[in-house]
């Protein structure tokens, strides 16, 4: 709505500010299907369409002296569709003109002059850069090349802390902080470069092992490879990130090369894309995909070999619906590095499923895993995963089973897979099999509150060793109190034993958390019955019985209720 009203109150102004500047401007230069084009390029990009947008700003382009924002909306829409070098072109081109005294185009000329790796001309321009700057993150983009400009030219460690204006959290400057000390050790070769990315891994609120793999490159140049290959084992081969997994498989089989083709701490560009790539992924958090786009971007023009940074703007083409985009993007990744092209597969599959349905999805997947000859366990563990979610489940357990033939039995992994394949179990109807695979996760994970809270659920619903079952489901909620599967868990266990006051408290705290539930509805609405709150009980059991989620056994059920009751269902 506010997106919608900034561009009705931006269309009224441009006609106004149009129809004010035609009175001094030949009538020639004028004419309505440019005003019409631009109008059609900024309605488009304002839709997240900058392919449309970018022709109809092409249609417009004499309008680029005549309204003072032409020029910003132009450049910034190009580079969101990866024409930076056009939109630096174009701005270069303006640079002594008015139109061109912004945040954005000083930046495009700052990358240009970094790429070309002219330091010094940088100095006025980050002068100027300053002036246009803000205090959210366009203050941090400044500070960092600022900082970075004085590196490249002195060739001398610039630590000083920064706390990047008016952040808030005090977490993210020490890891902004921290970030810029491991990549000035690496450009520099310092010694101490590793222990730097070791810091920059552990950094506290938030998952930063992605630079795992600036350390792993760091060990092979320095010929480390016991380091290398102790790192290795340590990596989680199920559930790392797309490029810690890549990294470990070019490790186990013994391809160190790889990693020098992506990145290297000499190369100044290479370290500047690193950095816009953390922007990039800052901003996708809050959902501002345009912006996020442009840094991403901006890092992939900065450093094109790092082509498994697409994946950044994969996703957020995806949560935008641009399945178009998506397609081109993904045809970057080849055969050549199996993880990636695993996760182009399921990508197209996901596309499928949103364009067609989960049955054509799911052909798709399986018909491209059934190639594999000899598919690595993460291929196997995602396939498992993919039957288990399309309910599958005799299928999901037969993977899960070869999944746990190929892993330590004492690994987190294998507890991991027992679980999973117990779950599946659970929803045949195989208790037994149920019992059995999560007791042993639990004999090698005796904390893991999930594993906890399933089977302590699991034997409540069953009426079996009721008060083990509420042990398990305390000792989940003591280390997730905030998590609210748990807390429904713990709440629908004091129902069962007829505790219905200390039920309420947590089933009512279930679903201020998770409101849209259809269990945690029905629940709350069930406890609420016990406590004569009968109009609010049905309030409850309405808004299970109207969730997309609700299955059908659960609708029947309550249908029952709200007829007759919770004593007489």
């Amino acid at each position: 709505m506010i997106k919608k009203l900034k561009l009705i109150l931006f269309i009224v102004f441009f006609i106004y500010q149009t129809s004010a500047s035609s009175k001094t401007t030949d009538e020639n230069d004028f004419n309505p299907k440019y005003l019409s084009n631009y109008l059609s390029a900024v309605i488009s990009q304002n839709n997240q369409e900058s392919d449309v947008a970018i022709k109809h700003f092409n249609s417009s382009k004499i309008l680029i002296n005549k309204h003072k924002e032409y020029l910003k909306k132009y450049i910034i829409t190009l580079a969101i569709n990866g024409q930076v070098q056009k939109s630096i072109n174009i701005i270069k081109q303006n640079r002594d003109k008015n139109n061109s005294k912004f945040f954005e185009a000083k930046l495009l000329l700052l990358i240009d002059n970094f790429k070309k790796r002219k330091f010094d001309q940088n100095i006025e321009l980050l002068n100027e850069l300053q002036s246009y700057t803000d205090y959210g993150s366009q203050y941090i983009i400044y500070e960092f090349l600022k900082n970075y400009n004085d590196l490249f030219l002195t060739k001398e460690l610039n630590l000083n802390k920064k706390n990047f204006g008016k952040l808030s959290s005090p977490k993210l400057v020490e890891f902004l902080n921290s970030f810029n000390h491991a990549f000035q050790y690496c450009y520099l070769n310092k010694p101490d470069t590793n222990l730097k990315f070791i810091n920059l891994i552990n950094s506290d609120d938030g998952d930063y092992t992605r630079y795992i793999f600036f350390y792993l490159k760091n060990l092979i140049k320095e010929k480390d490879f016991k380091s290398v290959h102790k790192t290795s084992t340590e990596i989680n081969p199920l559930n790392s990130n797309l490029l810690i997994q890549q990294a470990k498989l070019w490790i186990n089989n013994s391809n160190f090369n790889r990693f020098e083709h992506f990145f290297s701490c000499e190369n100044e560009a290479d370290i500047l894309a690193e950095f816009f790539f953390l922007i990039s992924n800052f901003l996708a958090v809050d959902e501002n995909f345009d912006k996020s786009n442009f840094y991403s971007n901006i890092s992939n023009y900065l450093n094109p070999k790092f082509y498994f940074n697409l994946t950044h703007l994969i996703s957020n083409y995806y949560e935008i619906n641009n399945y178009k985009k998506m397609r081109n993007l993904l045809e970057n990744f080849n055969k050549e590095d199996e993880i990636y092209h695993w996760y182009k597969l399921k990508k197209i599959s996901q596309i499928i499923y949103n364009e067609q349905n989960s049955k054509q999805s799911l052909n798709y997947i399986e018909t491209k895993f059934n190639e594999y000859s000899n598919p690595s366990i993460k291929i196997i563990y995602d396939m498992a995963n993919i039957y288990k979610r399309n309910k599958e489940f005799e299928k999901s357990i037969k993977y899960y089973s070869l999944l746990l033939e190929k892993l330590n039995e004492n690994s987190n992994e294998y507890a991991d897979v027992l679980y999973k394949r117990g779950t599946s179990y659970e929803r045949i109807g195989d208790d037994k099999n149920l019992d059995k695979d999560l007791l042993k996760s639990l004999s090698i994970k005796p904390n893991d509150p999930y594993v906890l809270n399933y089977l302590g659920y699991s034997w409540l619903e069953r009426s079996y060793k009721i008060q083990e079952a509420i042990s398990m489901l305390d000792k989940a909620y003591n280390q997730k109190k905030n998590d609210p599967f748990i807390i429904d868990s713990v709440g629908w266990g004091y129902y069962l034993i007829g505790d219905f006051v200390n039920a309420e408290n947590f089933l009512r705290k279930a679903i201020q958390l998770m409101p849209e539930d259809p269990i945690v509805n029905d629940h709350y609405g069930d406890v609420l019955w016990k406590l004569n709150r009968k109009i609010q009980a049905k309030y409850y059991w309405q808004s299970a019985l109207n969730s997309e989620d609700s299955e059908n056994e659960m609708k029947k059920n309550i249908s029952k209720k709200l007829l007759k009751g919770l004593d007489e269902s």
